[in-house]
């Protein structure tokens, strides 16, 4: 009988550095303040703040998404990517028709 030596590694997980998440950690205060600063001082219309809001917390999750879960296009990840994009697809079509239907029943339960 051998004794075999079994090792037990996470292979290809990439695990960020103290660097990267305090640079992922910047950016998310630096798109939090910028929003946040603009609303408490009102000093731009609804119309210009809601798409600085919306802009903001889109940049910010692209932010989270490489700096601190690490996604990549790299091959190791490949299959992290595509559950991603399997799960906002899904995420898309319920919504998407959840407010198809909502709308339908509005216009259908009218009574003129």
């Amino acid at each position: 009988m051998s004794h075999s030596s079994h090792e037990t590694s996470h292979g290809g997980a990439s695990h960020g550095s103290v660097k990267t998440y305090l640079i992922g950690f910047i950016l998310s205060i630096i798109l939090t303040v910028i929003p946040f600063a603009m609303v408490m001082s009102g000093a731009a219309s609804h119309s210009t703040i809601l798409a600085v809001v919306v802009g903001m917390a889109v940049i910010q999750v692209v932010v989270h998404l490489i700096y601190f879960l690490h996604m990549n296009t790299s091959s190791e990840e490949r299959w992290n990517l595509v559950a991603l994009l399997f799960t906002a697809m899904i995420i898309g079509i319920v919504v998407v028709g959840s407010l198809w239907i909502m709308y339908n029943l509005n216009i259908n339960m009218m009574v003129d």
